[in-house]
This record gives C-alpha cells, structure tokens and sequence, in this order.
C-alpha cells in the first residue's frame, strides 16, 4: 500500500481526486507498471514514453483517462509501435518535476 510519502513525491496540487482515492490510483499506477511496463524512455523534460505489452491497452487507457479527468496537467497519447504499445505522458515545463518521480516510480516497479 501506497504511504503518504509515497504520494507526496509525486501527487501535484493540481490533482482534484480526493485524497483517499490517491494511494488506489497509486496503486493502478504501480500495478501497470509491474505488469506491462516493458521499457520507458524520457524524450525531453516535459514527455515521457512508455513501452507496453499490448494486452494492456485496455486498462492503460482507462487508466489513462481517468488521471487525466483529475489530473488536468496530464496529457496522455497512445500509438501501436510494432508488437507493443506507446503511451506518452506529457506535462507542462513548471510539472517537469512530476514527470521525474513519475518516471522514478515506474523504473523501480517495471517488472516486479
């Protein structure tokens, strides 16, 4: 289970989900990381790629598009990259920070 700290270092102040609900979105994060992160590439500052098994389209995109209802400085981009999926996840220059420990807590859940 997600701790405070563990939101903290990521949540922006721009996030309109109610505060119980982070640590679940938390984990749907770290859960589709562990099981369909294949590999993430930064592209700049504010963009961040990430490779993923197809079979999870479905439930990124969900995922997807449900930060993106609260989470308004997100914005999200899906396209087919031979045998898997990009999702791109892009911020504005001030929430390159976010974008960091995003990148951060996806490196250290990818394959576990």
């Amino acid at each position: 289970m997600a701790t405070n700290d563990d939101i903290a270092g990521w949540v922006p102040e721009a996030c309109t989900l109610p505060s119980a609900e982070r640590p679940l979105r938390l984990a749907e994060f770290d859960d589709l990381f562990a099981v369909a992160l294949r590999a993430q590439q930064r592209l700049s500052p504010t963009r961040l790629r990430w490779r993923l098994d197809p079979a999870a389209e479905q439930a990124a995109r969900d995922l997807a598009s449900r930060e993106a209802g609260c989470c308004s400085l997100f914005s999200f981009t899906f396209a087919p990259a031979d045998g898997s999926v990009h999702l791109d996840v892009e911020v504005p220059e001030a929430h390159a920070g976010v974008l960091d420990a995003l990148a951060r807590r996806a490196a250290a859940r990818a394959g576990t």
